[in-house]
């Protein structure tokens, strides 16, 4: 590799704070660059506190949410949240942001839209820069507690919808885009961010990119094909046009028919064996166009390729399917990307 990648973490033992700090420490000293926590109330503690107590027990890992969305918490909530947090260590706290999915699904509302998502990341952006903000009040909103940062926290938009990729090439400090491995989706993905960036008259340096890919870290092939489509159904379930980019056909039962036997969706199901076996009618390519998936060796030779055509991206986060089920196994996990994969790109 002929520039260093960085790589980051969105899974993490969110059992307390206390855990998620020791977590924090241990990724920091492996050698990850950067972890994240999932913002879902129903699912995982308090986001906020748990970064508050990663960021007391480290000293140099990147730390933020992964995501963030304005239809759990109003705008200025997280701005004056991402604010606190970035006063404890200024400068290692970035605000991933997204429509929500899952976590406002399980609480029976929709994800925002693209303008709603847009609308409040322009309103945390100009409070967390100091700015005055016009509501509709008889004053103008102003994020009036203390920060002594010396900047403001960036700010990145999670998508896979061309519109919200576009829209985050405008406003966003970086973009994290998930949309499988298949050459044809990520380079339309990043397509898109670019040109939003031209839209905005930003420089294409501006915007930051990483990927955010489904690892299937197994040695058993049967079991990596079924958790490997199951990511593919994911994908297709919010996102149908991925499938068509990449010239693949959904030949089975409607998404619809299927969603209800898998909970809450393909992505997060309790089983994701089982659920890989409702759309075992995929093919390989969709099993493959969608997830790292395989022996660590494997999984290497398939980042290098992507990373080989798509040189722009900076960060890597290797999400990994299913989530290991204990802090032992999540470790494994972690440790064996770090000793047997950064190499090839560090």
């Amino acid at each position: 590799m002929d520039k260093n990648i960085l790589f980051g973490l969105n899974r993490s033992d969110f059992r307390s704070p206390a855990h998620f700090g020791a977590d924090a420490r241990r990724l920091e000293a492996s050698g990850w660059d950067f972890l994240f926590i999932p913002c879902s109330p129903l699912l995982i503690k308090d986001p906020y506190v748990m970064l508050a107590e990663a960021l007391r027990q480290t000293s140099t890992i990147g730390l933020g949410t992964l995501i963030e969305n304005p239809v759990m918490r109003n705008p200025a909530v997280i701005a004056s949240s991402i604010a606190t947090i970035d006063d404890l260590d200024p400068g290692r706290i970035t605000l991933g942001l997204g429509v929500g999915d899952t976590a406002v699904r399980l609480m029976g509302q929709k994800p925002a839209t693209v303008k709603q998502l847009q609308e409040a990341t322009i309103a945390i952006r100009s409070l967390l820069d100091g700015d005055e903000l016009e509501v509709t009040s008889a004053r103008p909103a102003k994020l009036r507690h203390s920060n002594n940062s010396p900047g403001r926290p960036p700010i990145w938009i999670a998508t896979q919808g061309p519109k919200t990729l576009r829209m985050a090439g405008q406003i966003a400090d970086g973009v994290f885009i998930r949309v499988g491995t298949h050459p044809n989706n990520l380079s339309k993905a990043i397509e898109q961010v670019h040109l939003g960036a031209q839209d905005a008259g930003r420089q294409l340096s501006d915007v930051k990119i990483a990927a955010i890919f489904h690892t299937i870290l197994d040695d058993n092939e049967a079991r990596c094909s079924l958790i490997s489509r199951s990511a593919a159904a994911g994908y297709f379930e919010y996102t149908p046009s991925l499938f068509e980019n990449a010239g693949l056909e959904w030949n089975g039962p409607s998404i619809a028919e299927l969603k209800s036997r898998v909970w809450p969706d393909f992505h997060h199901a309790s089983d994701l064996e089982e659920a890989g076996r409702e759309v075992s009618f995929l093919s390989d390519d969709a099993a493959d166009a969608f997830a790292l998936n395989g022996s660590i060796s494997k999984i290497t030779d398939q980042l290098l390729d992507i990373l080989h055509n798509e040189r722009c991206i900076d960060l890597v986060i290797p999400h990994p399917m299913p989530t290991p089920s204990t802090g032992s196994n999540l470790g494994l996990y972690s440790d064996t990307l770090a000793t047997k994969l950064f190499p090839r790109f560090k």
